[in-house]
């Protein structure tokens, strides 16, 4: 585990600190919302193709030479970017990086599954998601600050820290003493299904807010405080309430979690219906709201997932987990750019909370499918 949350930290430092700065950079280059929002979407699509193929990968080639692949594919791109602020350049490297990120996905929360136990996989799940969580706080909300006062190429460094961690992921592989199964049963994917379209009703709106903070906010210095409540409260969610899930079950969290994610969203759509005058108090409570609901149905869907699945389907799982998280993430960044950019952000953001709420039939039933497995 320690080996695994050094990776885990210094890759999601690298993601984090280009999530919202680099659809800065392409809005520097010309780009208008569409294509700002273009950047996110294409790093989660090829993110998303990617996890489609890690399974099979670890099984041909092994976790070494598939996670520092994967750390290099995420970080080295990120000093590249500097070389032109151009939206075809900054989408092409947003698509190598989205490989890495792939990857590192995928294996993170699949190791998580295979070094812990089911009775302690809630709480293990939130030490992995304040690894995640714990960058975020610091490169998410501070990122377009950095950018705006010391540069866009000091983040660009930053966001290299994932090629280091090719050292952990080598020690990490050598101590697995095997690889993930042939699977011969297929994994019953649409068991999956509902966890993993709640998961893309929390993401969607966590992904939008994220891309977007920048842009609607009227002051650097509100989005970042913005930014940082959200990183925040989403880290103490996620970590907290993994505890909460192995004590009570899941599923008893999951409606109230998805209402607050949309009032969330009305809550910021009201705060930033002026451009030019954002009310601050309702920005920091709304993003303090879906950081909430964000953090912490990652974590319970992700439990979910892993109690639907037998150990020789956990690779799957992962995937599918995986998937969920970063197309919703994907998927906000790009609707929300089309809405506001013929509409306005605020209007775009109602769009994406009744988007939250159409998955709150799936949270209201008396459990998900699946029962704890080993």
């Amino acid at each position: 585990m320690p080996l695994l949350l050094a990776m885990t930290v210094l890759g999601f430092s690298g993601y984090a600190a280009l999530l919202a700065v680099a659809p800065l950079w392409a809005v520097h280059g010309g780009a208008d919302a569409v294509g700002a929002g273009l950047v996110n979407g294409v790093l989660m699509l090829f993110t998303v193709l990617t996890q489609l193929f890690v399974p099979s990968a670890l099984r041909r080639f092994g976790w070494g030479p598939v996670l520092v692949a994967g750390m290099l594919l995420l970080g080295l791109p990120a000093l590249a970017l500097g070389v032109s602020d151009a939206l075809g350049p900054t989408l092409a490297l947003s698509a190598v990086r989205g490989l890495g990120f792939g990857v590192l996905t995928v294996t993170g929360s699949a190791l998580v599954a295979e070094l812990v136990e089911p009775q302690r996989r809630g709480k293990a799940i939130g030490a992995y998601g304040l690894a995640i969580a714990g960058p975020q706080i610091v490169f998410l909300s501070a990122g377009p600050w950095i950018a705006e006062q010391l540069g866009f190429r000091v983040v660009f460094a930053v966001a290299a820290l994932p090629a280091l961690a090719a050292v952990p992921a080598i020690g990490l592989a050598r101590m697995l003493d095997h690889v993930p199964e042939d699977v011969h049963e297929r994994a019953p994917y649409a068991r999956l299904l509902p966890p993993m379209a709640l998961l893309i009703g929390a993401t969607l709106a966590g992904g939008a807010l994220i891309t977007f903070m920048a842009q609607m906010s009227s002051d650097a210095v509100l989005t970042a405080l913005a930014l940082l409540l959200m990183s925040v409260a989403a880290a103490l969610a996620r970590w907290r309430i993994g505890a909460w899930a192995d004590r009570h079950g899941p599923h008893r969290f999951l409606a109230p979690l998805v209402l607050l994610t949309t009032a969330g969203m009305i809550v910021i759509a009201w705060a930033v219906r002026d451009p030019q005058a954002t009310v601050a108090p309702a920005l920091m409570v709304g993003a303090t709201m879906v950081g909430l609901s964000y953090g912490a149905l990652q974590n319970l869907t992700l439990v979910v997932t892993f109690q639907t699945v037998s150990r020789q389907h956990y690779g799957p799982a992962s995937a599918m987990w995986n998937i969920g998280f970063d197309a919703g993430t994907g998927v906000g960044a790009v609707v929300v750019g089309m809405v506001a950019a013929g509409t306005s952000f605020s209007t775009a953001l109602l769009v994406a909370g009744a988007i939250s709420l159409l998955t709150l039939p799936l949270a209201l039933g008396r459990r998900l499918p699946g029962a704890r497995v080993s």
